[in-house]
């Protein structure tokens, strides 16, 4: 389709915590001619935030849009090529904006770690957005773009040392620093609330390809955990320490799984893939990893229960909340993902940035993600419909994210 719109990028939540670090990052670094504009409920706050960003966005225009009025979305996804968005709970304030830009062929950029919002969002529009020739994309900050990316890259350089499929691969989370978005608590609390309700949402949740495009086709590889605790050596030779359930692990493995199925299982029809994060080599790591094990398990069993709910919504941080900039600035990630290939072989790929995960180094990757499907349209996978960032962006995110100062390497280990 002919693209031709007033707007390259709009950023809809830009007065929110992690859109305006979004519109912050994309005023620093988009390059001069990038035509953006700031989307939101407000204009007058909308106008407070783009003060706020310096000369290089004094003339982005504002867009007032609003989740419950779907007329204004609809001229949202209109105005752009691009949409990012940072408002959720998404499966309360996101479906209409990804209907909206479906029907109009722009592609679409988010946070999203919710699997139910995600298999709503394939159910409803994908074959919308393929006819249209939008990209829908999830998933576009620390969840899920270092597991997605780290396997991508992982299985290029595999292909291209002719060592076959990948087989066993499993992400361990090395080092990380950084808070908790509130954002993603409120997540928590409302896939809790939805899960209570529908035991049908309970099934797709637990299921290990519930964003598949096609369940029937998915090999049976038997039970896929996302709460494992394994000993470094399980999962590569001379891996020392102790590993924990990552509690970002049952969304991201599943944006990996539905890679692979969109690619038709390139990557493996014995692909087997699982997340958990390092706890260290010292005498009380396994006891660590326990820890970390029951405290996400208390923590969803606490949001369940009315009385601890009622205490956690209290003391744990609020939509739109965030860590100051200084703390923003001394956090950090480090990924590493290993695999066995059908050969034999083993390789490890990192990925690795400065800043808070969360937030921080989010805002590079979201920003990043808009910025290549606005302006490297020649470089992109010829591709449409609710994809992942592998698939809608793939290499040319990879490079950008490079540029951007993330490390992204893959080697035989």
């Amino acid at each position: 389709m002919t693209r031709t719109r007033d707007l390259d990028i709009v950023v809809y939540g830009a007065t929110g915590f992690v859109g305006k670090l979004t519109a912050q990052y994309l005023a620093r670094s988009a390059p001069r001619g990038a035509r953006i504009g700031l989307a939101g409920r407000s204009a007058a706050k909308l106008e407070t935030v783009r003060a706020e960003l310096g000369p290089a966005a004094a003339q982005w225009p504002i867009i007032v849009a609003n989740a419950d009025d779907p007329a204004s979305l609809t001229a949202l996804a209109e105005s752009a090529h691009v949409v990012i968005t940072t408002v959720g709970p998404y499966a309360k304030y996101g479906i209409d904006l990804v209907r909206a830009c479906a029907e109009a062929g722009t592609d679409y950029v988010d946070l999203s770690g919710e699997v139910l919002f995600g298999r709503e969002s394939i159910d409803r529009y994908h074959d919308v957005a393929v006819a249209s020739g939008a990209r829908i994309v999830h998933s576009c900050g620390f969840d899920s773009i270092p597991s997605d990316i780290g396997v991508h890259v992982l299985h290029k350089q595999v292909a291209a040392d002719g060592e076959g499929d990948l087989t066993d691969t499993t992400m361990v989370v090395s080092s990380l620093r950084g808070g908790v978005s509130g954002g993603t608590i409120d997540s928590m609390r409302n896939l809790v609330d939805t899960v209570k309700a529908d035991k049908s949402a309970r099934r797709i949740a637990v299921n290990p390809y519930s964003l598949s495009p096609d369940l029937t086709a998915e090999p049976d590889l038997g039970r896929q955990s996302d709460v494992e605790m394994l000993k470094g050596a399980d999962i590569a030779p001379g891996l020392g320490g102790r590993t924990a359930p990552f509690v970002m692990g049952s969304t991201n493995t599943r944006v990996v799984r539905r890679s692979n199925a969109l690619r038709k299982w390139e990557y493996g029809r014995a692909f087997r893939y699982r997340e958990v994060m390092s706890v260290g080599q010292s005498v009380l790591s396994p006891v660590f990893a326990a820890g970390v094990s029951a405290g996400l398990g208390a923590l969803m069993a606490g949001l369940a229960f009315g009385p601890t709910r009622y205490v956690l919504d209290r003391v744990l941080p609020k939509p739109g909340e965030g860590p100051s900039e200084k703390a923003r600035a001394a956090g950090h990630f480090t990924t590493d993902t290993y695999t066995t290939t059908s050969t034999g072989a083993r390789y490890v790929a990192r990925v690795r940035a400065k800043g808070d995960p969360g937030y921080a180094a989010t805002a590079v990757m979201l920003g990043e993600s808009a910025l290549a499907l606005a302006l490297d349209r020649d470089a992109l996978p010829d591709a449409a419909g609710v994809l992942t960032p592998a698939t809608a962006i793939g290499d040319a995110l990879v490079d950008r994210l490079r540029t951007a100062g993330i490390e992204i390497s893959a080697r035989r280990n």
